[in-house]
Order: structure tokens, then C-alpha cells, then sequence
């Protein structure tokens, strides 16, 4: 196969995928993994995908990000009142993590002004957290997805290496009750991860609308959860495996 052939394909596999690793390239294409990097590497100048650790993503990747003003329309009462609900369990002096999902700004926006620290990927949760001034917010840092608002990369998962907290709060785009936690994004699913192992609890807040999904990125299992904050929409079936599964279910009207 011709090199300008083997870059062609590379592309379109990115691109179906989403995302995919050096290593699996390197088998493809029955090519040495220094081979498919130098690829890679040409492909990210000539703007055709995107290197990241280990592997490419699609440049078309973030497109699977719905924009900000689009997602914080969806499901708008639901959203409120979980997370209305989940700041009801952030108390004085508590060290958290909020992540880039439109609940955590309405919870965000839901916070008294209190002595706490707030850690976050998101630019509308720094933004509105500003206003509050004895909070101590930290960002993340990272790369911008311009759609989402929210830092994403290998700064943003280092930065988390330097924190532990009490709580960390956020939301996804499946919940599938065998497969686990998944997101459309990688890079998000990652951060996601990386949040939930610096945490002592985990509080999924979800709307009954994404039980049962599966995104293309996994995140964890379902047991590295605490509680999960969703709406009465919630199958009966699914709330009986959390309960059996000591997950603590809140459910808000």
C-alpha cells in the first residue's frame, strides 16, 4: 500500500471511529508504531485528525458534543431539580469537583456563597462561580472544546493528579446498568474517570432519559458510583438493580 494510500485510510478510520490507538493502527496496517506516529503526526499538520495520547481522534470528534446553548434547553426542569437536589449535599468547607455537564452549571448556579473549593473543567461553572466570593475556584486548565465550554487533555487530567476532595458531581450521556458510565467525547470520558478516582463519593446527576445508553467513550462501572440524583422517569427495573447494587437512588419530582 502507498503511503499517500495508508494516510487516506488512516483518516477514514479515524473518522468512523472516532477515535483509535497507535497500537491497533500498527496491526492494520502491518506497519511499525513509529510508522503510524510519524502518519499521525503529518495528518494532525495537514488538519485531518487530531493526535492524542496514544492514538488519533477524529477532528470531527468534538461534533459529537452537542453545543452548550443546545444542551442547557434539553430536559431543562429535570436538570433544575437534580441539581437543585445534588447541592443540598455540598456543605461548608467541602472540597469538590464539578464537571462540564449543563447540570453541574444549574448546580453551580444553585450553591449558597460559602467557604468552599470548587475544582472544574468548565468555563460557564468558573464563570458563574466568580460571583460567589468566598468560594476558592480552580480550573483545570487543558485544551478548549469551543462547544462545550469545558478544558479537556493531558493538562487537564495532570492538574486532577494534584487534588483529592470529598465529593466530585457529574453527569454523562449513557448509563448503562451492565456496560457502566459512557460519553460521547474520549477526551471527556477521561477527565470524567480521573474526577471520580480523586474523589471519596460520587454523585451522578442524570436524567431517566439516559438510562439504558450506551456513548461511544467508557468511563467507569456502574459500582464506582455513590448515589445517582435522576427523575421519576426512571424504569422501576433499573432502580431495583441500583438498590441491589447499594447505590443510593434520589429521586426528584
Amino acid at each position: 500500500m502507498l503511503v499517500a494510500e495508508r494516510h487516506q485510510k488512516i483518516v477514514e478510520i479515524v473518522n468512523e471511529r472516532t477515535s483509535i490507538r497507535v497500537t491497533e493502527l500498527s496491526d492494520l496496517f502491518s506497519v511499525t508504531e513509529e510508522t503510524i506516529r510519524r502518519d499521525l503526526e503529518k495528518l494532525e499538520k495537514e488538519r485531518k485528525l487530531q493526535r492524542s495520547h496514544g492514538g488519533a481522534v477524529s477532528i470531527q470528534e468534538e461534533e459529537a458534543e452537542i453545543h452548550f446553548s443546545e444542551r442547557v434547553i434539553t430536559n431543562v426542569q429535570e436538570k433544575k431539580a437534580i441539581a437543585y437536589e445534588a447541592a443540598k449535599r455540598v456543605m461548608e468547607g467541602d472540597r469538590i469537583i464539578l464537571d462540564a455537564s449543563t447540570t453541574a452549571w444549574y448546580m453551580a448556579k444553585a450553591l449558597p456563597n460559602m467557604p468552599l473549593t470548587v475544582i472544574t473543567n468548565s468555563m460557564k461553572v468558573i464563570m458563574e462561580l466568580s460571583k460567589k466570593e468566598k468560594m476558592t475556584v480552580i480550573s483545570t486548565g487543558g485544551q478548549l472544546l469551543p462547544k462545550s465550554l469545558s478544558y479537556v487533555g493531558p493538562l487537564a487530567e495532570r492538574s486532577l493528579d494534584l487534588y483529592h476532595v470529598n465529593k466530585t458531581f457529574l453527569s454523562c450521556k449513557g448509563v448503562h446498568l451492565e456496560a457502566g458510565l459512557s460519553d460521547s467525547n474520549e477526551q471527556q470520558a477521561i477527565l470524567k474517570k480521573k474526577m471520580i478516582e480523586q474523589s471519596d463519593q460520587v454523585i451522578l446527576m442524570v436524567d431517566s432519559s439516559k438510562f439504558g445508553k450506551r456513548a461511544f467513550s467508557m468511563i467507569v462501572p456502574p459500582g464506582e458510583v455513590g448515589e445517582v440524583i435522576t427523575d421519576k422517569g426512571i424504569d422501576s427495573s433499573a432502580k431495583k438493580i441500583l438498590d441491589e447494587r447499594k447505590v443510593i437512588v434520589t429521586i426528584v419530582h
